[in-house]
């Protein structure tokens, strides 16, 4: 069976107009669709090394405006807009008049209580005993496991190691605070670096998988929900009785029993979360300001 036509590429420039051209005349000849929309960007090709590949131009997005919303947090302080890129009608609405509430109401107090992004890595052994023994090991180890990881990063720290065995093999979680950035690919990289400190040092030399699952790297799981991964913030707001009945046109009492019965239906569902419906302002929050 033939293999089909590959994306041009150029390994000394790939990030050029001319190859972004040349891949999109590459489209249009396997597609018969023209890109002329799409080649017309103000960015430099150039710039967008590290963040995609295989650049062939640009794509447009409504984009929204919502706000402004009150915020009292430790470090943001006053009323914020928030640009929204979406094509689902009423969203932005949806969000602006969710934050005249809030605002209306006094605004939010948003507090960052953690902070903890992890790499996990699984290690495997003869036995139980083995792994067991290794995670007593890890504990002792800890400061000099740490300085092998740090190596690698300027603004990563290593925090602790969660141990969790299972059967001959101990499933760990390295947890990192990691400054500004989201730090999947950093912790990663510092991980595979105490690993094979580890490797090296440790009188087994064990096996391991740098990721056993457990961190469940963009992924719902009831373990990053109880542990967390990334920052988890609390907000809250107090709804005003008046604010409900203005903005919203509910009593708060009917408002509190709707979340009543929702959560029993969630329940029934097996649904893993009951609060607002979230990932599409999310996702347009994305859209309009990079998922990184």
């Amino acid at each position: 069976m033939s293999r089909a036509d590959p994306i041009p590429r150029d390994t000394d420039n790939d990030y050029s107009p001319e190859q972004a051209a040349r891949r999109r005349h590459f489209v249009t000849a396997k597609t018969g669709t023209g890109l002329a929309t799409v080649a017309n960007y103000a960015i430099d090709p150039a710039g967008t090394r590290g963040n995609i590949e295989n650049f062939i131009g640009t794509v447009q997005m409504p984009l929204g405006l919502a706000g402004p919303m009150r915020i009292n947090g430790e470090h943001a302080q006053g009323d914020f807009y928030v640009p929204l890129a979406t094509t689902e009608g009423t969203l932005v609405a949806s969000y602006s008049r969710g934050m005249r509430v809030i605002s209306e109401c006094g605004g939010v107090r948003s507090t960052v209580v953690k902070h903890s992004m992890q790499r996990a890595p699984v290690f495997l052994f003869a036995d139980a005993l083995q792994a067991r023994q290794f995670g007593e090991w890890l504990v002792s180890e800890f400061e000099a496991i740490k300085a092998a990881a740090e190596t690698t990063t300027r603004s990563g720290t290593l925090v602790e190691i969660e141990q969790y065995p299972v059967a001959n093999m101990l499933y760990t979680r390295f947890c990192y605070t990691t400054g500004d950035a989201a730090g999947q690919n950093m912790t990663g990289n510092a991980t595979y670096a105490a690993c094979e400190w580890i490797r090296a040092r440790h009188p087994q030399q064990p096996r391991y998988i740098l990721s056993g699952a457990i961190d469940t790297d963009k992924k719902h799981s009831a373990m990053n929900l109880i542990q967390t991964r990334g920052k988890r913030v609390i907000a809250e707001f107090v709804l005003k009785r008046e604010v409900a009945n203005k903005v919203l046109r509910i009593d708060t009492e009917t408002l509190y029993r709707y979340r009543q019965i929702a959560a029993v239906g969630a329940l029934q569902a097996g649904s893993a979360y009951s609060g607002a419906h979230s990932a599409n302002g999310i996702a347009a929050l994305f859209i309009a300001t990079g998922q990184d």
